[in-house]
């Protein structure tokens, strides 16, 4: 992914009961329970249902209790959805760059521009994604637009979690566990073009790239 990349205070579905059969499992060794804020200050979102708070919050959570990394306790974080406009200003602010993007991701310890009022070792930080910018990516690739915020929510809340991909091996890893958490939600692997292009298999555009940004 072609990062804007972890300004990370940056990620939906609520993994509710047990994953469904034949769905990848939890690792071991995950902890507790995560809380997730999902702030949305543009009704743009609303078009994705009256659940979309809720898909947010699952999908952050089954990216957390996949990952491998996930922290010995309850842990939280926040979710913006938000506006081209507003994540703009977001990326002018902490990144010195000009425009949207499609994913900002502020880890604990950068200056986070969501302040939620809470601090500690269990905060993991914040997420924004902008809609009109994973609108148009999506349209791009006929994909579903739950399909690409879920893969993005994922992808950010992993940042938060430590993961990157400045290096090819780093980036090679982050993929895997994006794909192993996409399944256990039922969404279908982003990067599946990637791969039949690389073996010279039917035209493919790839998955967009993923401009996240994380911090200053």
């Amino acid at each position: 992914m072609d990062d804007a990349d972890s300004g990370q205070s940056i990620g939906a579905g609520a993994k509710a009961g047990e994953p469904a059969p034949g769905r990848a499992q939890p690792s071991e060794g995950r902890s507790g329970a995560l809380a997730v804020d999902v702030v949305c200050d543009t009704p743009l979102w609303h078009t994705l249902g009256p659940d979309l708070e809720a898909r947010v919050a699952e999908t952050a959570r089954a990216a957390m209790r996949f990952s491998g990394r996930a922290p010995a306790g309850s842990a939280q974080m926040t979710v913006l959805l938000t506006s081209n406009a507003r994540i703009a200003a977001l990326n002018a602010a902490f990144r010195g760059r000009k425009g949207p993007t499609n994913v900002l991701s502020f880890p604990f310890g950068d200056k986070a521009p969501f302040e939620t009022g809470r601090e500690g070792p269990d905060e993991l930080g914040d997420v924004a994604l902008a809609f009109e910018t994973l609108k148009a990516e999506a349209e791009a690739r006929a994909i579903p637009l739950i399909d690409h915020m879920r893969h993005l929510v994922v992808h950010g809340t992993l940042h938060l979690l430590g993961f990157d991909h400045e290096e090819e091996k780093e980036a090679e890893a982050m993929e895997a566990v994006e794909r192993r958490i996409l399944a256990s939600l039922g969404v279908p692997d982003p990067y599946a073009d990637d791969d039949e292009r690389a073996t010279g298999g039917a035209d493919a555009r790839g998955p967009l790239a993923c401009k996240e940004t994380k911090g200053p």
